[in-house]
């Protein structure tokens, strides 16, 4: 006979019974933190009801045109992403406008990954993330859902 508690139980999901699902976000006119915290909370799958913190459950998100994606303020020039190369005076630094005319995926992409989790979990859930400065993406075959944000 069962315990008379097991009624009240949320049954924990397993990683075999994880479906994932392909969306479509359109950067295009979107303002990038409005939009890159939509993609985090779809990535890490928080919008699911078996949301599990230490699963990766999340789905798989194609963002298109992320070259038109939008910045408010004077962010345009003053912001500044940073790299260093490990080496003495090896500090890297580029505006936004800079970054958005070589690579203009980094911007979203960065944006996002500083909201989805550290460490290995956070890394998994960024590979799902696919980004393209165009219009065109080759996943067509995964038929995504195109969605609102």
């Amino acid at each position: 006979m069962s315990d008379p508690r097991d009624i009240h139980r949320t049954p924990a999901v397993k990683g075999g019974d994880i479906r994932r699902g392909w969306l479509l976000f359109d950067a295009e006119g979107k303002v990038l933190g409005r939009l890159a915290s939509a993609i985090a909370h779809r990535l890490r799958g928080k919008h699911k009801a078996g949301f599990c913190p230490y699963l990766d459950c999340g789905d798989y998100v194609v963002v298109v045109n992320a070259e038109k994606v939008r910045v408010t303020g004077k962010k345009e020039e003053d912001k500044i992403y940073r790299r260093h190369s490990g080496y003495p005076g090896g500090l890297s630094e580029r505006s936004l406008r800079q970054v958005r005319e070589r690579h203009p995926e980094r911007i979203l992409q960065s944006a996002v990954r500083g909201m989805l989790p550290k460490g290995p979990l956070g890394r998994a859930m960024f590979g799902k993330l696919k980004v393209y400065a165009g219009g065109v993406h080759p996943h067509e075959a995964q038929r995504p859902e195109p969605q609102k944000t």
